[in-house]
C-alpha cells in the first residue's frame, strides 16, 4: 500500500509541462476546438509546447520553437547527429505511431496532427518562416556548414 502511494505522489509530481529543456506530460490550459484562420499571434511567442500521446497513456511533452507559414504551423526538431526521422528523438518516435498531439501556444491547447515535412518547396518555405522569427535559425539558413541536422514537423489540422 506504501509503495502504491509513492508511485501515486511520483506520478502527480511528474505531471508538469516541461521546461527548457526537460520534458513534461499534461498540458494545462483552454482547449480550443474551433478551427484557426490565422496564427499571426504565435508571433509574440518565442517558445511553446507539443504534447504527445505514447501507447502506455502518460502524455509526454516538450518544449519547442515554431513558425508559422502559408497559414501552417512548423516546428523544427534538431538531432545530435544526421538521422532518418524518427531518429532517436523519443518525441519524434511517439509522434510517428501516433500524430494525433495538443499544441499549447500561450495558455490555450490546440489540437493538431503532426505530419512530417517531406517536399522540398514545403520544408524551404518552413525553414524561411523560421529563420525570419529566430536569430538560431536565419544563422543556420545562411551557414550551411553550421546548420545541425533537422527534421521539420508540421502541425496540420487533426484528422
Amino acid at each position: 500500500m506504501k509503495q502504491t502511494g509513492i508511485l501515486l505522489a511520483m506520478l502527480i509530481l511528474a505531471a508538469c509541462e516541461p521546461q527548457d529543456r526537460t520534458p513534461g506530460t499534461w498540458l494545462s490550459g483552454e482547449l480550443v476546438t474551433t478551427g484557426v484562420d490565422d496564427w499571426s499571434f504565435t508571433n509574440e511567442y518565442s517558445e511553446v509546447f507539443v504534447e504527445t500521446h505514447p501507447w502506455y497513456g502518460i502524455p509526454f511533452s516538450v518544449t519547442v520553437v515554431m513558425a508559422t507559414a502559408d497559414g501552417k504551423i512548423y516546428v523544427p526538431s534538431i538531432y545530435t547527429e544526421p538521422a532518418d526521422f524518427p531518429g532517436s528523438k523519443y518525441w519524434n518516435g511517439v509522434i510517428a505511431r501516433n500524430p494525433e498531439v495538443l499544441l499549447k501556444i500561450g495558455d490555450k491547447r490546440y489540437p493538431r496532427r503532426a505530419r512530417l515535412v517531406t517536399d522540398p518547396t514545403e520544408f524551404e518555405m518552413a525553414f524561411e518562416a523560421l529563420a525570419r522569427k529566430y536569430e538560431f535559425w536565419r544563422k543556420a539558413k545562411d551557414e550551411e556548414d553550421k546548420r545541425p541536422p533537422f527534421v521539420l514537423i508540421c502541425m496540420d489540422v487533426p484528422g
